[in-house]
């Protein structure tokens, strides 16, 4: 087993100790003298070598079992690192390279050399070495999984990608859509309007003209007289009717006197029709600004939707809107003291949906504040609406 070392103490007790210790070892472990040569080697470094340990004593180490890299190329003596342990002084731990048995096959090999030391002079070194091949082959299996998964998670990101932006163009082209369908309906909504104004108010004006002179010249006819009477009664009903009807389809108002004096009839027509309190507060630099026709019209919209919904789900009591300047954006909210609600995380009703749209479509955002039986408050904020 041992070589004759004039390094080690002779003493027959310590020699067995250092043997027991060597066999003891599941890693090879051998020993190399100044010139390379094997001074000593374990059972389990021969035999994962194919010697014997006999076969191995005072061979040298680099041209018996590391004399080429894993290519079979050949590898320098001065490139050898197990020996630069001794030439340098200093340790070394390797596991990228391959160390040859006796039938020519080459192993995955880590391995660490360090000098042994005789007082302060380094007479040799000790290496000990393991088979990592199965490390290896799992460590190459683990990395072509992985590499098979991220080139799935690739190919699979850039499917999502995909249908992403096929989303999202479909989710812009719904969106234009919808603006333009907004844009057609208000167009449409003011077509009617002239033609109703146009057409069945002036026909209702004159039926209401003739019917006053006919009451003028059957004077003292009681009986024709009530008819007549009933006929104006009739004739101012759906007048009125004309009238709301045009105010639902097109507020007049809002084209001849803006945005806010179109919301404060609006309240006033709410709070007309039920026993809802409506209060408007718009302090005069926010009452000054005008946002353009398309989006004083999507405003107007939101904010009649919100009133509706009040008056028919909310059970409220009183509702206020306000319109106030945060910097340069303008926040309009509508709060009411209602039964609340649970806020669904997306809208879901068309109504919701219709609101959000035409916030969307002029550039702002509209949120839902709400809680059960403690009321409800919708804003819609407008960036840089008052820059």
């Amino acid at each position: 087993m041992f070589a004759d070392l004039h390094q080690l103490s002779h003493h027959a007790a310590w020699r067995r100790q250092l043997e027991m210790l060597l066999e003891s070892a599941g890693e090879g472990i051998y020993g190399i003298d100044l010139r390379g040569r094997c001074i000593f080697i374990n059972g389990a470094g021969a035999e994962l070598l194919g010697y014997t340990p006999d076969e191995v004593l005072g061979r040298n180490m680099h041209y018996l079992i590391h004399h080429s890299h894993a290519d079979a190329g050949l590898m320098p003596v001065h490139d050898c690192r197990i020996f630069k342990a001794f030439k340098e002084g200093r340790g070394c731990r390797v596991e990228d390279e391959v160390l040859w048995r006796r039938d020519g096959s080459a192993f995955a090999a880590e391995y660490a050399s360090y000098p042994i030391r005789d007082g302060g002079v380094v007479v040799g070194a000790v290496v000990t070495f393991s088979d990592i091949s199965e490390r290896k082959r799992t460590e190459a299996a683990l990395q072509q999984a992985h590499a098979g998964l991220e080139r799935r998670v690739a190919e699979r990101t850039a499917e999502l990608s995909a249908a992403n932006r096929q989303l999202r163009q479909a989710s812009d082209g719904l969106r234009r859509l919808s603006a333009h369908m907004n844009t057609v309906r208000e167009e449409e909504r003011a077509h009617i309007a002239r033609d109703i104004h146009d057409d069945l108010g002036a026909s209702l004006t004159a039926m209401q003209l003739e019917l006053n002179w006919l009451r003028q010249r059957l004077a003292g006819q009681t009986e024709a007289l009530a008819h007549i009477d009933a006929a104006l009664e009739i004739g101012g009903t759906a007048m009125g009717a004309v009238r709301r009807i045009l105010n639902d389809l097109r507020p007049g108002v809002l084209d001849h006197l803006g945005l806010w004096a179109a919301l404060e009839c609006l309240l006033q027509d709410a709070q007309s029709r039920g026993s809802l309190r409506c209060s408007f507060a718009c302090p005069p630099e926010v009452e000054r600004c005008r946002l353009g026709r398309d989006a004083e019209i999507a405003v107007f919209r939101i904010v009649q939707e919100v009133l509706t919904n009040v008056q028919r789900h909310a059970g409220a009591a009183q509702v206020l809107l306000r319109a106030r300047a945060v910097e340069s954006d303008l926040l309009i909210a509508v709060e009411d003291d209602g039964c609340g609600m649970h806020v669904p995380a997306q809208p879901t009703s068309f109504g919701l949906l219709g609101m959000h749209e035409r916030a969307h479509a002029i550039g702002g955002t509209l949120m839902l504040d709400s809680v059960p039986g403690k009321g409800t408050m919708v804003s819609l904020r407008l960036p840089g609406a008052l820059a």
